[in-house]
């Protein structure tokens, strides 16, 4: 329930995510596309001209903090955005691919020892109790599934 709701929040960022940052880095592109100088951007966050060019490079080197951004964006009388959101196409099947590949480690690892004393089970057997694993591991929320990377 938690995720699903989580998910619908994060669902309005899933098209942002596919915009690209520009080279300089969102602060600069924006203060030059204001026709913004250093030195008036500066006067607006109460630092020199050079402290917004390190500014600036910290943004694009991926090394800016939350608050300075956050400070930026005001600066700018923007507003910022923050989200983390899953590589799949939701937290549900972020946490559904990991409740499977925990299961399939489990199922064929004893399926491994049924080999050893020649009572391996065939593939489509194997499907299934994965499948059903990966479901109770997913129904009950298992946190063993985060062991994995």
């Amino acid at each position: 329930m938690i995720i699903s709701q989580l998910d619908e929040k994060l669902q309005v960022f899933r098209t942002a995510a596919k915009v690209r940052v520009p080279h300089a880095g969102w602060i600069a592109a924006i203060r030059s596309a204001l026709n913004m100088t250093l030195e008036q951007f500066g006067e607006r966050l109460g630092i020199s001209k050079e402290g917004v060019y390190k500014l600036e490079k910290r943004e694009a080197s991926g090394a800016i903090t939350l608050n300075s951004l956050r400070d930026a964006a005001n600066a700018l009388d923007m507003q910022l955005v923050y989200a983390v959101i899953p590589k799949e196409e939701s937290l549900e099947a972020h946490t559904r691919t990991q409740a499977r590949l925990l299961a399939a480690k489990i199922i064929l690892k004893t399926n491994q020892h049924m080999k050893l004393e020649a009572q391996e089970v065939g593939t489509e057997k194997l499907r299934k109790a994965i499948d059903e694993a990966a479901e109770e591991l997913m129904n009950n929320m298992d946190r063993q599934i985060w062991h994995l990377k």
